[in-house]
Order: C-alpha cells, then sequence, then structure tokens
C-alpha cells in the first residue's frame, strides 16, 4: 500500500503541477491516472479530497527525487556549525540542512546549494508587455519561466502560489538552460524572461540560461525586486538586457511591514541598472488602497526617479487585487491609477503607465515633446504604431527611449503554454 499511495501521490503531483502550467485540458490526463489508479486499490473518493491537506508532504517525497544541489559562491563561513548566505540583504545564518528564506538555498554540508537549478513552475510564452515592458521590442513574444520561493515577505504578492511555495510539485517541468534557449529560438520569442518569482534567488540558473540565449541571439529580461547585494548583482545585471524592478514604495515603513525587507538595497539597484550596465530599465510600482498612494510618496517617489534615474526610465502603476495575506484590502481604483501617472508626469516621467486595468490613454505611449501618440495600446495589443525607423516621433522628430526595432511585434495577447524536451 505505501507503494500505491507513492504512485497516487506522484499523479496528484503532475495533477497540480499541469493545473498551474495551463488551460484545465493539460491537466486532465494525471486526473485521469489518478482517479483510474484510486479505484483499483479501492481507495475512498473522499481521499481525493483529503490530498490538498497532504501536498506538503507529497512535496517532500518529490523534493527528495527531484531537487538539484547546485554550487553556488555567495556564501562563507560564519562559525563551526552555520553559515550565511551572501547573496541578499537577509544574510541568512544557515545550520547543516537549513533553508534561507527563499526556500531554494540551503546548507548542504557546509556550503549553499541551489535547489531548483533546471527547474521551473512551467514556462509560457506572453506579450512582453505583461513583464511589463513597454519600450523594450514592443509587441514581441518572450518565453517567461520561473521557479518557486522568493527572498521578500509581500503580505500582498499576486503570484504567491509560485512564490510562497514550499512545495517541490511547484517545480515540476525540467529544462537546462541550453533547451530553454533554443526552445525560445524555435518558438521565434524575442526574450526569455526570468519572472513569476524573484529571478535573483535562482541567481546561477538565470545567468546560465542568459548565457546560452546569447548563443543564440535571445535577449534576457529579469522582472524582479532589486534585493540583490552589490557583488551577485553586478554579475547577474551583466547578462540581462532588459529588467522591470518592484519599486514597492517610497517608504521604508512599508517595505519593512508588508515585505519584510528594505528600501535602500531596492534603490541602490535601481542606479546600480541605470547607471553602470547597458540593461534596459522600467519600474513597476502596485499600488495598493492606503498603503503607497498618497500623493505625498507619489511625488517623492517620482522626483527621486528623476532626480537619480532620469526622466526617461518608464514607471508602471498598476492594480493590486486582494491576494494572500490583504484579501480585506480593496482593489485598486482605476482613478488612483491615473492620478498616479498624472503626478509622476508632473515631475517630468517622460513615460509613465497605468496597468492591470483596461485603460488605452494609460497604456500608450506619448512623445513628451510634442504629445504625439507614438504607440497605441489595447492591454497587450499594439493598435497604433507611428515611431521612425530609428525610434523618433514623425511630428517632431524627438527620441524616444527605449529598445525598438523598425516595426513592432506582431504576437498580440496570447499567452502559450509550452513543453521543453530536452534533446
Amino acid at each position: 500500500m505505501n507503494d500505491a499511495l507513492r504512485k497516487l501521490s506522484t499523479f496528484y503531483v503532475q495533477y497540480l503541477a499541469a493545473k498551474r502550467r495551463g488551460p484545465t485540458d493539460n491537466a486532465h490526463p494525471h486526473i485521469n491516472k489518478f482517479v483510474v489508479f484510486a479505484k483499483i486499490f479501492k481507495l475512498q473518493l473522499t481521499f481525493f479530497h483529503l490530498l490538498p491537506l497532504l501536498v506538503v508532504e507529497i512535496g517532500e517525497i518529490e523534493m527528495k527525487v527531484t531537487e538539484s544541489r547546485h554550487p553556488t559562491k555567495y556564501w562563507h563561513a560564519i562559525d563551526h556549525d552555520r553559515i550565511q548566505c551572501d547573496l541578499c540583504p537577509r544574510f541568512c545564518k544557515l545550520k547543516e540542512g537549513q533553508r534561507g528564506l527563499c526556500f531554494i538555498r540551503k546548507n548542504l554540508q557546509g556550503a549553499v546549494v541551489l535547489t531548483s537549478y533546471g527547474r521551473s513552475s512551467g514556462f509560457c510564452i506572453d506579450p512582453i508587455e505583461k513583464k511589463p515592458l513597454n519600450h523594450f521590442y514592443p509587441g514581441s513574444s518572450v518565453l517567461s519561466f520561473g521557479t518557486a520561493g522568493c527572498n521578500l515577505a509581500c503580505k500582498f504578492c499576486q503570484n504567491w502560489d509560485m512564490s510562497k511555495s514550499r512545495e517541490m510539485d511547484t517545480l515540476m517541468d525540467q529544462a537546462s538552460p541550453g533547451a530553454i534557449a533554443r526552445t525560445a529560438a524555435e518558438h521565434g520569442c524575442r526574450s526569455v524572461a526570468y519572472t513569476y518569482n524573484d529571478p535573483v534567488i535562482f541567481h546561477e540558473y538565470a545567468i546560465d540560461t542568459a548565457l546560452a540565449c546569447r548563443e543564440q541571439g535571445i535577449k534576457s529580461v529579469a522582472v524582479t525586486a532589486g534585493y540583490i547585494n552589490p557583488e551577485p548583482r553586478q554579475e547577474f545585471f551583466a547578462v540581462m538586457d532588459a529588467a522591470n524592478v518592484d519599486l514597492k514604495s517610497f517608504n521604508e515603513e512599508f517595505y519593512h511591514k508588508l515585505t519584510g525587507a528594505h528600501l535602500q538595497p531596492v534603490l541602490e539597484t535601481l542606479e546600480y541598472i541605470h547607471h553602470e550596465t547597458d540593461c534596459w530599465l522600467e519600474l513597476t510600482t502596485l499600488l495598493i488602497p492606503g498603503e503607497n498612494d498618497t500623493d505625498e510618496e507619489l511625488h517623492a517617489m517620482s522626483q527621486w526617479v528623476v532626480e537619480h534615474l532620469g526622466p526617461d526610465v518608464p514607471m508602471h502603476f498598476s492594480a493590486f487585487h486582494p491576494d494572500w495575506k490583504m484579501m480585506d484590502t480593496p482593489p485598486t481604483p482605476p482613478a488612483t491609477l491615473t492620478r498616479a501617472r498624472s503626478i509622476a508626469m508632473q515631475n517630468g516621467i517622460h513615460h509613465a503607465f497605468t496597468g492591470n486595468v483596461h485603460d488605452e490613454d494609460g497604456e500608450s505611449t506619448y512623445c513628451h515633446s510634442c504629445g504625439s501618440r507614438l504607440i497605441g495600446r489595447d492591454w497587450y495589443v499594439i493598435t497604433d504604431w507611428k515611431l521612425t525607423a530609428d525610434g523618433c516621433c514623425p511630428e517632431c522628430g524627438e527620441k524616444c527611449a527605449g529598445v525598438f526595432e523598425a516595426e513592432p511585434g506582431a504576437w498580440g495577447a496570447k499567452r502559450q503554454p509550452v513543453m521543453i524536451a530536452e534533446p
């Protein structure tokens, strides 16, 4: 019976993973195997309803089989039985077998290893605007993937099923860096995005994948909170071509209370990316009612961006929806996003956008000099393209900051889950 339960657990884990990856139809083969197997062993159907309660235990079974032990270098010993992870400003101090807050970095035999190398929560081709990146190859497709865990503890997390996961069933998809790069090229993707959870925590896997992508002519995109220490930050962003960084607030109390982190390291990352690398940078702030949406904070944030990063760094203001540990907080009113966009532009930001709401005016790109619409957007669809071949306004000749080609991509709003097969 133990073998039967193990196989039953495996089928259920496969079902969960398939369900997370995309349309429910993808999960049917796995749930069918589960039901058939349950009948063979005369298990009551109620067992199916109890299985979610056993997910952690099932995840532990899978973990023993699937977790990697990839070596890392950003750590040091601090006493006879502990080591310190130096990847991010948390500086987790770990005894043998302990994991950092991120969950996927672990003390194994006196060294920090990455347990999610080569494993993913799933792969999907998205529009680049979904990252969101509005001035980096607009209209193009991007192969997106993530792993599990996160080095922040955001109570409002909108991807909590992956970033807060402590279950290895989340990482049922396997792919080497080379396989990811080849798949992106085969599907005509302009770039690969390290997203869904923060890629700084799967630092080695992301860097190796970015290097493999460069060999295929594929760009790399990081979607990150920017909570990383200087030395690993330098190595990480040296191989990234674009980044959207979550500037979650411009208030230290917010960072401490709602993310368990600090603001200053994020600001340092933003300045480093913009001034020390060739990585294209855009910012996103999820506006949460009553937490980070006052005029005073929005003015301070946008003024800092103009002063320290310049007016050409696009800012995205996105709508919050109740999730994770903030289910009682109301959704962001669209008017709040419009107000934030207006404040940013008043303070000199050339390109400010609204997100997670339908707002064609707030989603579109306008010339900061003459006001002409340069790129029209309806959600993730490019509806208008007026940029010249060299990225300028056709009316006044002003240069529009960004990474553009002569024509936009035509991927549209499609979201296409993909399976990656190793050669």
